[in-house]
């Protein structure tokens, strides 16, 4: 039986109008990190900053493990005549260009509350953009955190999907088998995590296109997360009806 649910961040629980290859956003984002903390960044510096923010960008250049914002900044920094002692701050204009007009999705929260009520336990398992701190990439759930028992990033588990290392360790600390809990994302990666932790992959896919990762189930928005679900302890039941009839 499905005793806990997992969940992407990004076009799952929260909505974000921007790219999934945030290329092209490079310089304006550290055009606005300029105006707004008031650096001069040269043509050079942003040459630099460029290619280092492509060296990282995990569309063009995948990666299984995960780099911290620090690593990160650190490298970009390096390059520039910015003074480093303003990291931080660096660090929350940029992602915060990336965050602008971020919004749940309507039912997310009802969704929540009623496998809280069921007691399901809910974990997130994302990963986040350029090392992206929890506090930014987590933030984005509002209200919702109230509803996740693990609120977990690849930043928390040091390791990027698809692999299925940190759904095996959301497992670990539920105390409950893999196949006992179920991943629901919008990407074929998170279809491939779900498998290769030996879990359910549930595909979220809100748009009218065609989309075959292999995934065990597809809905169109959260509100049909709990009819999926039921399906699936439906059809584990059946498997062990049958393994028991044939142990027999």
């Amino acid at each position: 039986m499905i005793r806990a649910i997992v969940f992407d961040i990004g076009q799952t629980l929260t909505f974000y109008p921007i790219p999934l290859n945030w290329s092209k956003l490079y310089r304006p984002a550290f055009e606005t990190v300029s105006e707004k903390l008031g650096i001069a960044i040269s043509e050079e510096e942003y040459e630099h900053i460029g290619k280092v923010l492509t060296r990282y960008n995990t569309r063009i250049n995948p990666r299984e493990t995960e780099a911290s914002s620090d690593e990160i900044f650190a490298e970009i920094l390096e390059g520039t005549g910015i003074d480093k002692n303003r990291v931080n701050e660096i660090k929350r204009e940029f992602y915060s260009f990336f965050r602008t007009d971020v919004d749940v999705y309507p039912e997310a929260e009802a969704v929540l509350k009623e496998l809280k009520a069921k007691n399901i336990l809910t974990a997130t398992l994302s990963d986040v953009p350029y090392g992206m701190d929890n506090e930014y990439a987590l933030g984005d759930l509002g209200n919702l955190i109230e509803f996740i028992d693990l609120p977990y990033t690849s930043n928390d588990i040091g390791f990027r999907k698809p692999l299925g290392i940190g759904l095996k360790r959301i497992a670990e600390e539920f105390h409950i088998d893999p196949t006992e809990l179920v991943f629901v994302g919008d990407e074929q990666k998170d279809i491939e995590c779900a498998h290769n932790a030996g879990t359910k992959g549930i595909l979220i896919n809100r748009t009218d296109e065609d989309k075959e990762f292999g995934q065990d189930l597809t809905i169109s928005d959260l509100t049909g997360l709990l009819d999926a679900v039921a399906e699936i302890n439906a059809s584990l039941e059946m498997t062990n009806g049958t393994e028991e009839t044939f142990d027999k």
